[in-house]
C-alpha cells in the first residue's frame, strides 16, 4: 500500500536539482505564437467575441525561423595566376591588354579609377591587366609620419573583396620589368552572356 502511495505523489527536488532547474529556466525564451488569423465565417458571425479557435497542427517546426535566400550568388573564389601564364607575361611573350597607374591618387580615387577600369576592361572583353600601385618609397622619404605603401597595401585587399569578385579571377605581383610588388598582374573574369 505504501508502494503505490509513493508512485502517485511527485517526487521533490533536491536543492542542487531545483538550483539546476531556476538556471534553465531563466535562460529560456517562450516561443511566441501568433494569434489566429480571422478567416470569412468569423467576420460574417453576429454576435459577442468568438472563443479563441486552436490552431491546427503545422508540419512546420515553429522554434526554426524560415529559410531565407541569399539577396545574391555567392562570391566566386579567387584563383592564382597558372605558372605558364605568369611565365609568358614575365617574358612579354603573353600581351598585357591595358594598364592602369594609380600613383600620386587618394585611396578613394585609387578605388574609384580601380573599379572603373576593371569594369571597362571587362566590358571590352579584356583578359590581363597590370595595376601600377608603386611601392610607397618616396612618401616615406619626405615625410618620416606618412604610411609607407598604402595602396601597394590596400589594392590587393580591394581585388580579393566581393566587390570585384564578378570582375577579378586571380592576381599576383609583376615580374621586375612590369614594376615588381608595385604592380599586379590582374586576370579578369569573362562576362556573363559574352
Amino acid at each position: 500500500m505504501t508502494g503505490s502511495r509513493e508512485r502517485g505523489r511527485p517526487r521533490r527536488l533536491s536543492a542542487e536539482e531545483h538550483s539546476l532547474w531556476k538556471t534553465i529556466t531563466r535562460a529560456v525564451k517562450p516561443l511566441r505564437v501568433a494569434p489566429p488569423a480571422e478567416g470569412p465565417e468569423e467576420k460574417a458571425a453576429e454576435g459577442g467575441p468568438q472563443p479563441p479557435r486552436k490552431a491546427a497542427p503545422s508540419s512546420v517546426d515553429p522554434s526554426h525561423s524560415p529559410v531565407r535566400k541569399p539577396a545574391s550568388p555567392p562570391s566566386p573564389p579567387l584563383a592564382p595566376l597558372e605558372r605558364r601564364l605568369r611565365q609568358r607575361l614575365a617574358r612579354g611573350s603573353e600581351t598585357i591588354d591595358r594598364r592602369l597607374d594609380l600613383h600620386g591618387l587618394t585611396q578613394r580615387e585609387a578605388h574609384a579609377a580601380l573599379a572603373h577600369f576593371l569594369r571597362a576592361a571587362q566590358a571590352q572583353g579584356v583578359r590581363i591587366v597590370l595595376v601600377v600601385t608603386g611601392k610607397g618609397a618616396r612618401a616615406a622619404r619626405d615625410d618620416p609620419f606618412a604610411e609607407r605603401g598604402v595602396l601597394r597595401r590596400l589594392v590587393p585587399q580591394w581585388l580579393a573583396a566581393a566587390e570585384f569578385r564578378s570582375l577579378v579571377v586571380g592576381f599576383e605581383a609583376a615580374h621586375l620589368g612590369h614594376g615588381g610588388e608595385g604592380a599586379l598582374y590582374v586576370r579578369l573574369r569573362r562576362r556573363r552572356g559574352a
